[in-house]
């Protein structure tokens, strides 16, 4: 069983920043690709980023790249997102999730397994 668990969320001014940590549950962490997703009030699921199995490739939304940064310590089986110069639209919950394949993937029903997520507000 593989449990995914989110802390850093909170409430930031609009350009300060943020870093998410999920730490997941297992001897095979090492194994999954590494998402985050994020959900804000009356919107659908949203990729923010994503990074494969060694950690030597990461992928981003558009909406986020030069922003969010995503990174991985297999030793501590954790992935984090790093979000600088936060915007009021980055509003959501933020969810980690994780699916043991290869590839790119990028939509939400090609993870596995998801954390509770974490809330993160920016106000206008």
């Amino acid at each position: 069983q593989v449990q995914l668990v989110e802390s850093g969320g909170g409430l930031v001014q609009a350009g300060g920043s943020l870093r998410l940590s999920c730490v997941v549950s297992g001897r095979t962490f090492s194994r999954y690709i590494m998402g985050w997703f994020r959900q804000a009030p009356g919107k659908e699921c949203e990729f923010v980023a994503a990074i494969r199995q060694s950690g030597d490739s990461t992928y981003y939304a558009d909406s986020v790249k030069g922003r969010f940064t995503i990174s991985r310590d297999n030793a501590k089986n954790t992935v984090y997102l790093q979000m600088n110069s936060l915007k009021p639209e980055d509003t959501a919950v933020y969810y980690c999730a994780a699916v043991r394949q290869y590839g790119y993937p990028s939509t939400s029903s090609e993870y596995e397994y998801w954390g509770q997520g974490t809330q993160v507000t920016v106000p206008s």
